[in-house]
């Protein structure tokens, strides 16, 4: 908190009025579930992305970013905000959603925002920036929203202006996380619950390949997705369990949407099982469903790659490794791994050995922690 005050004052000669933090989250499992209605496990953890900010007496919205610092401040007429194709696309857009939903600012802000996320990785650095910019106009300007609604927000502003079809996970585990737990989520009810994490390590292996959702296959998954559901006449894929599927799966006439809508609802009921083994503490058969996750992503969602896979099976080969599966939206990122905390070490250092090996780069491991949502913090 201190850094992220000190840059503002710094960079805009004033001390802020409020400062604010967003946590990345990291999804343990139900992967590509909750835009088809079903339900996901993640938890927020302790990396994200910090925001400052100050009132302005003019419209102007002033936006500097100390993770792309060369491009210096970047000023939007809130009179007239057009996206310019750049990070601060991400929490003008989320203006633009609280325009959309009744919540006109009164005056203009500067705005400073520094994350320690890494970027590509899959940790959903867009949606904490679109949860921390939410937060922090809401305690700028008392806007009258809760975190879940800053949440919501977050999803349309993706949605509706970036342009990225996703669903709420991502801003819902930013917004609603909670410390030492993770949070199963009904995504087409937002009904949701806490289940502790317990004494298992979370460790996060970054593969390096950087994805991005907007220009990868993920809108066109949501597409395929769709196709299913129209072919069998439900209003998501996770409206049925897999027994209903199995009997019904005949009625999708397309091979490739097939297989995502088996990934679906199997992942669904993946996910819901899992919390029940956690809550009676079998992390052995959580990670097995970890494993299987991650065996779906690949061969029937398609959204794995070589680098991520590799990941995966050499986690499971470790001793003490629970489960591992690759994390987020695909396509490069991360993979989440499961684990004896007595094993982290060696895991360590048998898996950036072997990938330096086998892709010429170390991989960076990051060892988080489940921690609260989107808040003030001073």
């Amino acid at each position: 908190m201190e850094k992220i005050s000190f840059s503002f004052e710094k960079i805009f000669n004033k001390t802020p009025d409020v400062c604010c933090f967003a946590p990345g989250r990291v999804n343990l499992i139900g992967e590509h579930t909750d835009y088809n209605g079903g339900h996901v496990f993640p938890c927020a953890i302790h990396m994200g992305i910090y925001c400052a900010a100050g009132k302005r007496n003019d419209n102007k919205l002033c936006l500097y970013s100390e993770n792309f610092s060369d491009e210096g401040i970047i000023e939007f007429d809130l009179a007239d905000p057009n996206l310019r194709g750049c990070w601060a696309d991400y929490p003008l857009s989320v203006i633009k959603a609280l325009s959309a939903f009744g919540y006109d600012l009164p005056g203009g802000a500067d705005m400073v925002f520094h994350g320690d996320l890494p970027d590509g990785a899959g940790l959903s650095s867009s949606a904490a920036l679109e949860v921390v910019t939410a937060v922090t106009l809401r305690e700028l300007y008392s806007v009258p929203i809760t975190n879940q609604e800053a949440a919501i927000i977050g999803q349309f502003a993706e949605n509706r202006f970036i342009g990225v079809n996703c669903g709420i996970m991502d801003q819902f585990a930013s917004a609603m996380g909670k410390k030492d737990s993770a949070v199963l989520l009904d995504s087409d009810t937002l009904a949701f619950e806490y289940a502790p994490v317990g004494n298992a390590a979370v460790v996060i292996v970054n593969s390096g390949v950087k994805h991005s959702l907007a220009s990868s296959a993920y809108n066109q998954r949501r597409r395929e997705c769709e196709s299913a559901c129209s072919d069998l006449r439900v209003p998501t894929l996770c409206s049925l369990v897999p027994e209903e599927f199995e009997e019904r799966k005949h009625m999708i006439g397309d091979e490739i949407c097939l297989r995502r809508a088996m990934h679906a609802v199997y992942e669904n009921r993946r996910a819901k099982d899992a919390v029940d083994a956690l809550k009676k503490g079998d992390l052995p058969l959580f990670g097995s469903l970890m494993n299987e996750s991650h065996i779906s992503l690949r061969d029937y969602y398609e959204v794995s790659c070589e680098e991520l896979d590799y990941l995966a099976e050499e986690a499971w080969k470790q001793p003490g490794v629970y489960g591992a599966r690759m994390t987020g939206g695909g396509f490069g990122g991360c993979t989440v791994n499961l684990m004896q905390p007595d094993a982290v070490m060696s895991f360590t250092r048998t898996i950036q050995t072997g990938y330096e090996k086998r892709f010429g780069i170390i991989p960076e491991v990051y060892i988080v922690r489940a921690s609260d949502g989107a808040g003030r913090t001073e």
